[in-house]
């Protein structure tokens, strides 16, 4: 089988959150109702205990998985470095939680974990045994705004080209590949803060240019000197200015030196508008490009159109990750044909 398709359960989370759906209720919907090959879970927030969950909890996935025999796309850990109050983690530490999250995932079922963006390349070298040993690859999220070309990234590359194992991967993150701004971010922005409308064109003008405000300030020292023209009021134009550094426009072929390190990929929803696609990122080129570079794993729909809804209107999730599924199972059909 090639390019399958998975939906990250991070995009129904504030129907978890909530208590409108338990996790049973999200994987019937999407393994039953929507028909996606596979599920990416985050345990921290769907798993209690982790990263040592308790024999009731492993009961209860087990159950799950019986039920409804979901592909396991990836596991998203965290380092989180600052689990005490007075200090950060000591590097030690990393390396044991991160070996307790590689016997977790194995444990789970799963074969990938997604390590967050800017996880320090040196956990790599002293957890290769552990992940051997278990059979499970680590990969960074390489995510719009921690892209290629940021020096932390660009560690973790050098990192995983100097190990050369089949344990260490990427997880491109399809927001590296925004064509335009996503709309609800705009509209959001604009009816929510106030934002100078002059500066959403700005970033909109900068993307239908080719180019994108992150890269600008990369090669600015941190600074766009036109988009400061349009910063009027730092408390209603500040906010859009930064959050614009997350969306990047690079060309797929950014990928090529590592496309063979790919191990999972995910599929960026903002807004998935009525004729049927995303609003921000060309999907077909995306599946195109992993196509013609014979990758056979999973591409998740990643849902985060959720942060930005407007004051008391309803959260579409359900609505928004249906039809981004039935938009990229398509597109898998079309070209696997």
């Amino acid at each position: 089988m090639g390019i399958k398709s998975s939906v990250s359960l991070y995009s129904l989370q504030y129907q978890y959150l909530r208590g409108q759906m338990t996790l049973d209720d999200i994987l019937k919907y999407v393994m039953v109702d929507l028909g996606a090959d596979g599920i990416e879970i985050l345990p921290d927030q769907m798993l209690h205990g982790t990263p040592a969950p308790s024999d009731e909890t492993y009961a209860q996935w087990d159950a799950l998985m019986e039920k409804y025999h979901p592909g396991l796309a990836c596991d998203d850990i965290f380092l989180n470095t600052n689990l005490f109050k007075n200090r950060e983690l000591t590097k030690r530490e990393c390396v044991e939680l991160i070996k307790k999250e590689i016997i977790m995932a194995n444990r789970l079922g799963f074969k990938d974990i997604r390590l967050v963006s800017m996880v320090p390349a040196w956990i790599l070298e002293p957890v290769l045994d552990t992940a051997a040993k278990y059979d499970v690859c680590l990969s960074i999220e390489i995510h719009g705004g921690l892209g290629f070309g940021v020096p932390k990234t660009e560690e973790y590359l050098a990192e995983m080209m100097r190990l050369d194992s089949p344990y260490i991967g990427i997880v491109p993150d399809t927001s590296c590949f925004c064509r335009r701004p996503p709309r609800v971010v705009d509209e959001y922005s604009m009816k929510v803060f106030g934002t100078n409308p002059d500066l959403v064109k700005y970033v909109n003008d900068v993307f239908a240019s080719g180019r994108d405000t992150f890269h600008i300030k990369l090669a600015n020292g941190g600074r766009d000197p036109e988009m400061e023209k349009y910063i009027k009021d730092p408390a209603k134009d500040m906010f859009y200015a930064s959050n614009c550094d997350g969306y990047e426009n690079c060309p797929l072929s950014v990928m090529d030196p590592y496309a063979d390190k790919i191990r999972h990929f995910h599929f960026k929803c903002y807004e998935m508008t009525d004729e049927g696609v995303e609003y921000s990122m060309d999907y077909a080129e995306v599946i195109r490009y992993l196509h013609d570079h014979n990758y056979n794993g999973y591409v998740s729909t990643e849902y985060e159109g959720n942060r930005w809804v407007l004051p008391d209107h309803p959260i579409p999730e359900l609505e928004q990750v249906a039809a981004h599924q039935k938009y990229v199972q398509k597109l898998i059909r079309d070209i696997e044909k």
